[in-house]
C-alpha cells in the first residue's frame, strides 16, 4: 500500500513529534488552544488537550494522565492561554483510556467542572478503575488470553500488564452523559458529538460545523492507527464498529482535524481512506495465514507471525497483549463475514472460511 502523508496544519507540532520532543502550547485559532500534557513511559509521549474559551472560563477536550507532571503541565498550559485550573467549567472526555480520562477527576476536584462521557464508556468505569473490581477484570483478561493460545509462561505477565498504570487514573464517575448527535452546551461553540466506537465502546469525536473542525480523539490520527481490539470490556465486533464509524466521519465537512496525539492535519477523507485500506491489508494477511493452516491456528500464533512496526521479540508485554487482542478483532470481523471460522477450546483454533 502506497504511503499517504497528511498535510500538517501545525509545522511546529509535526517537528516536535518527529523530533521526539513535546510541542509548545499553541493558539490554534481565536478562542482555541492546544496544550500538550506528557504521558509517562509511553511512545506517544503526550496527549493534546484542547482548551475552548467560554464567556466565563474554559472547557477542555480530554485531560491527561493522573500524574503530578501531567497536572502541572495542564496548569501551565492554561496559564499560557490566560486561565487558571479553577476556570475549567467542563471536561469533554473522548474516551475512557487513562491518557484522556485519568486526570479528569482531579480537574473536577480543583475547579468544580463537570465531566462528560458517552454512556458506553461510563458503564466501564467501575470495572476498569475501582479497586474492588480490578482482580475480576484481570482474570477475565487472562481467560481470554488462554483461549487465544498465549503460552503459560507469559500468561500472567500479559494479563496484568496494564496494572502498572492503574495508579495514574483517578476514578471519577461522569456528571453528564453524551449521546451521538448531542449538541454540547458551550456558549460560543456549536460542538456536536459524533459517536465513533471501536477504539473504545464509547469513543466520541466532537465536530464544529461553523469552524469546520473535528476533535478526533484517538479515532483518526495523523500517522498511526489506533488500537481496535477484542477484550473483556470491548464490544463483540469492535473492528466492524470502528470501520463503520470511520465511514461516518469521512462524510463530515471539516477543514482541520485536531487529534489527541501527534499533530493537527488537514485531509480527513484521505486519511480515513488510508486507514481503512490498512485494515483491509491486515485482514488479507490473516486470511493468507488461515489458508495455509489446514489444522487450524490459534490467535497468538497468528499475531506472532504478522507484520508489525518492529520485531515481535522487541515488543513489550503490554503491547504484545494489545497486538494479540487486535489480531483477535480482525479474526472476529472475518468470522462475521464468513471468511473465517473457529473451533472453541483452550485454545480456540481458527480456520479459513468456507
Amino acid at each position: 500500500m502506497a504511503k499517504f502523508v497528511v498535510t500538517p496544519s501545525s509545522e511546529t507540532q509535526r517537528a516536535a513529534w518527529l523530533g521526539g520532543t513535546i510541542p509548545e502550547v499553541e493558539r490554534v485559532r481565536p478562542g482555541l488552544w492546544s496544550v500538550p500534557v506528557p504521558i509517562p513511559v509511553n511512545p506517544l509521549r503526550y496527549v493534546l488537550v484542547y482548551v475552548l474559551e467560554l464567556p466565563d472560563g474554559v472547557a477542555i477536550v480530554d485531560a491527561g494522565w493522573n500524574t503530578d507532571e501531567a497536572y502541572e503541565a495542564l496548569v501551565a498550559g492554561l496559564r499560557v492561554a490566560g486561565y487558571a485550573i479553577t476556570d475549567v467549567k467542563g471536561v469533554l472526555v473522548t474516551h475512557i483510556h487513562p491518557d484522556h480520562y485519568g486526570l479528569a477527576g482531579r480537574v473536577r476536584e480543583m475547579s468544580g467542572a463537570w465531566i462528560a462521557l458517552h454512556p458506553a464508556d461510563a458503564r466501564l468505569v467501575h470495572d476498569r478503575y475501582d479497586d474492588s473490581a480490578i482482580d475480576s477484570l484481570v482474570e477475565r483478561e487472562r481467560a481470554q488470553l488462554v483461549r487465544s493460545g498465549v503460552p503459560e509462561l507469559t500468561l500472567d505477565e500479559l494479563a496484568g500488564a496494564s496494572m502498572m498504570i492503574r495508579h495514574m487514573v483517578s476514578m471519577a464517575k461522569p456528571d453528564r452523559l453524551v449521546e451521538d448527535g448531542d449538541r454540547l452546551d458551550l456558549p460560543g461553540w456549536d460542538l456536536r458529538a459524533v459517536w465513533t466506537p471501536g477504539h473504545s465502546p464509547g469513543h466520541l469525536c466532537f465536530v464544529s460545523p461553523s469552524r469546520k473542525l473535528l476533535f478526533s480523539g484517538d479515532h483518526v490520527l495523523a500517522k498511526i492507527t489506533p488500537m481496535v481490539a477484542v477484550h473483556p470490556q470491548s464490544a463483540p465486533n469492535p473492528l466492524a464498529d470502528y470501520l463503520d464509524a470511520l465511514a461516518a466521519v469521512r462524510k463530515l465537512d471539516v477543514e482541520e482535524v485536531l487529534p489527541a496525539h501527534e499533530y493537527r492535519f488537514l485531509e480527513l477523507a484521505e486519511r480515513v481512506d488510508y486507514v481503512m485500506a490498512h485494515h483491509e491489508e491486515r485482514l488479507a494477511e490473516i486470511e493468507r495465514m488461515l489458508g495455509g493452516a489446514s489444522d487450524g491456528v490459534c490467535c497468538w500464533d497468528i499475531a506472532t507471525g504478522l507484520t508489525w512496526s518492529r520485531p515481535w521479540e522487541t515488543i513489550p508485554p503490554f503491547m504484545r497483549r494489545a497486538a494479540t487482542n487486535e489480531t483477535l478483532a480482525h479474526l472476529v470481523w472475518l468470522e462475521s463475514r464468513g471468511r473465517a471460522r473457529r473451533v472453541l477450546g483452550e485454545p480456540e483454533l481458527w480456520f479459513a472460511g468456507a
